[in-house]
């Protein structure tokens, strides 16, 4: 096995990490430096992290509607979006320099759900919200299937698997519907909770019993 997909696998860092720390040699295989593109027996080899690696962090932000997504430093640590929401959507967001989270929710296996609540301009009916669960067809192609509810005729929730570039406002208008609020509730089982706009909530301790 690659030793890049080991330390992915065993959550010690994403494979691009595993690059890095390997030219700076805190990366060792039986006492050896290791090297680029070597590979390891998990059965019989010792692989070990040695040195200073920095801290990871990852903290839950309630991204404020007009706000954009940025990198922001967090308790000394600069921290870059991971699922990142539009200027005028808000809700949920995580910040974190762990490449296995950000993996984890970026990856085109779309295993992670993200939950939202949209509110439209326009009345919403039943046909409409069944579409949205079926799929819908965008410019680049039928959308995954969605769970969708109705909340009342103006709001639905929409739990998505995939995140395409404005996916959830290109729906919407594909249905001749206008999302006037959109707010991400939850990543995984990581809900947005009693957090206000601009407050977070650390979960350094805890990311991989939410999302690994």
């Amino acid at each position: 096995m690659r030793i890049h997909k080991y330390l992915s696998q065993q959550k010690v860092c994403s494979r691009r990490e595993a690059e890095t720390l390997i030219r700076r040699g805190l990366i060792k295989v039986n006492g050896r430096p290791a090297t680029i593109g070597m590979s390891v027996d998990p059965e019989r080899d010792r692989v070990e992290v040695v040195g200073q690696v920095s801290k990871k962090m990852t903290v839950a932000f309630y991204k404020p509607r007009g706000v954009v997504s940025e990198q922001q430093k967090i308790g000394g640590q600069l921290l870059n979006t991971v699922g990142r929401l539009d200027k005028e959507s808000e809700g949920l967001i995580l910040l974190s320099n762990d490449g296995t989270v950000t993996a984890a929710v970026t990856s085109d296996k779309h295993t992670i759900e993200k939950e939202y609540e949209v509110t439209t301009q326009e009345k919403i009916g039943p046909s409409k919200i069944n579409k949205m669960a079926s799929g819908v067809r965008l410019e680049d192609g039928l959308t995954l299937p969605a769970k969708v509810k109705l909340i009342n005729n103006r709001t639905f929730i929409i739990i998505l698997k995939e995140g395409r570039n404005h996916q959830i406002r290109r729906m919407a208008a594909a249905l001749n519907l206008t999302a006037v609020k959109i707010k991400r509730t939850r990543i995984g089982n990581i809900t947005l909770g009693k957090l206000k706009p601009g407050e977070y909530r650390d979960l350094t301790n805890s990311i991989k019993h939410y999302i690994m």
